[in-house]
């Protein structure tokens, strides 16, 4: 995500969309990638049971056990709520993000954004995407723990979203809404240890060309794949460790199936801790990993040379502007 010059031309009519079209793509092709592995983990959240052998027996039994009794449409089941959550949360994050972001530096662009910046806007623009797009997340859960056949099971997203709407109202639909605002705080740190490392890299790759006497042209004005690919992946992890158990207490709440004993989040925590643990908290992190790692580097990848492709065709735009301009 560097940041574009306040007078830079932009691909769509403005910087923000050009970043919020790069995240819903970005989004898209994660989840595709990935859905099997997180419904997986959802699964592995709201269970109880003693896990069975390793991360890797588990991820293979439990996925093999899928595809026997339900095959391919086993596997990929909320994929349309799935979809839509992390299109529209990307897409929507990125928006919030780059016009936070770009207000501020037209307030002094004389001054370079600093980490607690980078915290304040990713924390405003993850708060705005969590209270829009929860009804998504409610829908998600409740397909990844049923079954097609289950009683009352959803048959997609939108069915999903007016059965909700219908039996519990807009209470239903934002279900989780506080948990997710909690987790406003593993967007935040995520990205303001990723935006510390960009820059750095950054200047590194700019003193390098100042050095050989290259021009730093809009062509050359990203980092390499592998770079994008390392710096996600470690700030993903800083993050995970510090708010994980956030998402176990959201997925118990939001779970339809097991609201008896999940009733509220002070008594969700009350139950995991006293029956499984400090170890309950983080039931499915290794799931998680293996699901959220490669899908968070494979987003930030896709969004970043979907940025870069814009911010360089819009600028190709301008000078073919100027020049028949002139």
């Amino acid at each position: 995500m560097a940041q574009a010059p306040l007078n830079a031309p932009s691909f769509f009519p403005s910087h923000s969309i050009d970043h919020a079209v790069a995240g819903i793509g970005a989004g898209t092709i994660a989840v595709l990638c990935m859905h099997p592995l997180d419904l997986l983990k959802v699964k592995l959240q709201v269970s109880t049971a003693k896990p069975q052998g390793g991360i890797g027996k588990q991820i293979y039994t439990s996925l093999k056990d899928i595809y026997d009794r339900r095959g391919i449409k086993g596997l990929y089941r909320g994929i349309g709520p799935n979809v839509a959550g992390n299109a529209s949360s990307w897409g929507l994050y990125f928006l919030f993000y780059t016009m936070l972001k770009r207000r501020i530096a037209q307030e002094d662009p004389n001054k370079n954004l600093s980490a607690g910046t980078f915290l304040l806007c990713s924390a405003e623009a993850s708060a705005a995407t969590a209270l829009l797009t929860n009804p998504f997340w409610v829908v998600k859960v409740r397909m990844f723990t049923t079954t097609p056949d289950s009683p009352g099971a959803y048959r997609g997203l939108w069915h999903g979203l007016s059965q909700i709407s219908r039996t519990e109202g807009m209470a239903g639909l934002w279900r989780g809404t506080i948990l997710a605002l909690v987790g406003v705080s593993n967007g935040a740190v995520q990205f303001m240890a990723y935006e510390e490392m960009k820059k750095w890299a950054f200047r590194q790759k700019k003193q390098r060309y100042a050095n050989s006497g290259l021009a730093w042209t809009p062509e050359v004005d990203r980092l390499s794949n592998t770079t994008y690919t390392l710096i996600s992946g470690v700030s993903k992890l800083w993050a995970l460790a510090l708010t994980y158990p956030y998402q176990v207490i959201r997925a118990r709440t939001q779970n339809n199936a097991t609201a008896h004993l999940y009733p509220n989040i002070r008594e969700t925590v009350r139950r995991t801790w006293s029956n499984e643990g400090m170890r309950g908290f983080y039931r499915g992190l290794g799931t998680n990993l293996v699901r959220v790692l490669p899908g968070n580097c494979v987003t930030f990848v896709v969004y970043e040379n979907m940025a870069w492709f814009f911010r360089t065709w819009a600028s190709k735009r301008e000078e073919r502007r100027k020049d028949l301009e002139a």
